[in-house]
């Protein structure tokens, strides 16, 4: 069995490096951001719940490596980007904080370890239902005074703008906004293949929601006294891997990191100092999108070898967007 290893790899390759808000990512962790600002921020990622780790290197070997060794080894990574503009002031927690795409999944996970934090947070996704869901399930856990959700579809430009009235009526101001929301239309297939409702659905969840919710969070950030930090969470692609048979979902991906840039260049401009657009790399991370690309047993065990469930993920991620915040960077 162990000589069908690579060879088993290699198949799974396109999948490993697919999932809705992660991606997984074979930098060495010495190399920094392409701007050269930013170090890499590791997490355990790659820590399976098993006591050894199988992580698959640039070279395509495979590599065995101890639970016990050190963190500083692993080629999985969690990028949080951004130009800094000047000082800026910092924040003092709790924080408030808006996801988008939060009743399930790394959104869902993320909005639990800010309540744990202490912070006040918004949820919402276009299903009414899974957010009235999602808001009673975490208002039994942390109380009714510090978790509201809405209904919003990211696609549609009026849902964003209310969804920002709405967080402006429950918490006055946004600190945190994250762009989570994201799409591969649970469509597992090349791309001459894909449909044109499966293409629709990608496309404008995934890029032109992402252009609308970073308008709508930047404008409402613009007018408040102490600003804020926006987060856009890429992906399989973002990093210009080609990702077969995710084609479109890559594609989308892969324009996060631009739009990211292009808006922290168009706050330089304005000589803005108090508003900041980051990216936000979570890794490669067990949803129901990944999930969705794994049609066999063998597939979705070496998912479940090399991902982490989202809670972990979010259990890591969350004190570094905090720290973020708090510091003023």
């Amino acid at each position: 069995q162990s000589s069908r290893l690579p060879q088993a790899f290699a198949s799974m390759a396109a999948i490993c490096t697919c999932s809705s808000s992660s991606f997984l990512s074979l930098l060495p962790p010495s190399k920094t951001l392409s701007n050269g600002n930013l170090p890499l921020f590791l997490s355990p990622i790659s820590q399976t719940r098993h006591t050894r780790r199988l992580l698959l290197h640039r070279n395509g070997q495979l590599a065995v490596i101890p639970r016990q060794n050190s963190l500083k080894r692993s080629p999985f990574s969690v990028r949080a980007e951004g130009s800094t503009i000047g000082e800026r002031e910092a924040m003092v927690p709790p924080f408030n904080v808006l996801i988008t795409g939060s009743t399930k999944g790394i959104g869902l996970a993320l909005a639990k370890e800010f309540l744990k934090a202490g912070d006040n947070v918004v949820i919402c996704s276009r299903s009414a239902e899974r957010v009235e869901s999602a808001v009673e399930s975490l208002r039994e856990e942390f109380g009714d005074q510090r978790v509201w959700g809405t209904k919003c579809d990211v696609r549609e430009a009026q849902d964003v703008k209310n969804l920002v009235a709405f967080a402006q009526e429950k918490l006055k101001y946004v600190d945190i906004w994250i762009n989570n929301a994201g799409s591969n239309a649970y469509s597992y297939k090349p791309l001459a293949e894909a449909s044109d409702e499966d293409l629709i659905e990608v496309v404008t969840t995934n890029t032109l929601g992402l252009m609308i919710c970073c308008r709508e969070a930047m404008k409402m950030m613009l007018n408040q006294p102490r600003g804020g930090h926006v987060f856009n969470i890429d992906g399989a692609g973002s990093d210009g891997r080609p990702t077969p048979r995710f084609a479109a979902y890559g594609a989308t991906k892969r324009s996060v990191v631009h739009l990211t840039k292009s808006l922290q260049a168009e706050l330089q401009m304005h000589d803005v100092k108090n508003v900041v657009v980051h990216n936000l790399s979570p890794g490669m991370v067990t949803t129901d999108l990944l999930m969705s690309g794994a049609n066999t047993k063998q597939a979705k065990f070496f998912i479940n070898v090399l991902a982490e469930p989202p809670e972990v993920v979010a259990q890591y991620l969350v004190p570094k967007v905090r720290s973020i915040a708090g510091s003023g960077s």
